[in-house]
């Protein structure tokens, strides 16, 4: 194994011990702040789902390994574009944003890959598209919507048992619609690491076929998100828990539930989506609910910014890693 291939792994296990305890706070927070588990009951439960999650599916793994970039890329520019995406996640975790690593990865390799060819044709621009752009804009708003819908059948069938009642027993609920949010998370954000080995390894040709996983990957990346969610994301889940709405039982597991069903129909598609769009998005749903005003909508406009900027920035950062890297490379 050369030695750029060696950085790149390493920097892809760094990339996702930081996607774990970056988005963390996605799938736990609500479950913490509504006190259906404890902290160190609802990581372990986060990390032990993420682990088997990212072991059983490879549809997103195969959409970042051969279907956004339609040439062979030299080892210095996948790792390019994961450093690119290292230091958006590290931003944003240290302004306490729920950005998407997701979109941090995918933005950095394409920004890597034009500055690398200095050519448009280099990017599958219709994988981007189907597989990116309509997933990441299509994704939250049915999270939202999901999120909305499931709390008003909440309190429309059980409008008229006690709330004490109802509280005790959704609370037991949100154990359930933890562990599969964790999974979903370990099915879609796991997969994207994964994918970025397999491309580094097929364009320097230790394997025939960038579709194939090989096995050693998968289960490198299932123990590291794993591990990395074991550390916890905790200034991230002040924001989700209750920074965008006050969360209670029966709307913890709204937001929960909704976000699962999106992210698992997403990654069925093989579309890399931001677990933290879907999952903000429904908790701004499950808010919206109760009462507009049930939302601060200020912390959510500024979510929203992030997300938009995600995409075009590290593609800049890629883009910019790739440029001072081969100064030296070439």
């Amino acid at each position: 194994m050369s030695a750029i291939i060696i950085c790149i792994v390493v920097f892809a296990v760094v990339f996702e011990f930081i996607n774990g305890f970056h988005d963390t706070a996605n799938a736990i927070a609500t479950s913490v702040y509504t006190r259906a588990l404890s902290v160190g009951a609802a990581i372990a439960l986060a990390a032990g789902m993420n682990f088997l999650g990212a072991l059983i599916f490879e549809g997103v793994a195969h959409t970042i390994s051969e279907g956004l970039v339609s040439t062979a890329l030299d080892g210095y520019v996948v790792l390019s574009a994961l450093i690119g995406a290292i230091i958006w996640n590290l931003l944003t975790w240290w302004r306490a944003i729920p950005s998407s690593s997701s979109h941090a990865l995918i933005g950095a390799l394409v920004g890597a890959t034009l500055v690398h060819t200095l050519s448009m044709d280099s990017v599958i621009w219709s994988g981007v598209g189907w597989k990116v752009i309509i997933p990441l804009l299509s994704s939250p708003i049915i999270g939202f919507l999901l999120g909305f819908g499931i709390t008003k059948l909440i309190h429309l069938l059980f409008a008229r048992v006690a709330r004490s009642k109802v509280n005790r027993a959704f609370l037991k609920l949100q154990i359930l619609s933890a562990a599969a949010v964790a999974f979903s998370h370990g099915t879609n954000d796991a997969q994207k690491t994964m994918g970025i080995i397999t491309l580094a390894l097929f364009t320097s040709g230790m394997i025939p076929d960038a579709s194939h996983i090989p096995f050693w990957v998968k289960l490198l990346c299932a123990a590291t998100i794993a591990a990395g969610t074991s550390v916890g994301g905790w200034k991230i889940m002040k924001t989700m828990g209750g920074g965008v709405t006050k969360l209670e039982p029966t709307s913890g597991f709204a937001a929960q539930a909704s976000s699962a069903v999106v992210i698992e129909a997403m990654t069925a598609l093989g579309a890399p989506i931001s677990t933290t769009h879907v999952i903000t998005t429904s908790v701004m749903g499950v808010g919206s609910a109760r009462h507009l005003k049930a939302v601060k909508w200020k912390i959510a406009k500024d979510i929203v910014l992030t997300w938009i900027v995600t995409l075009p920035v590290s593609a800049v950062l890629g883009g910019l890693v790739t440029f001072l890297i081969g100064l030296f490379v070439s």
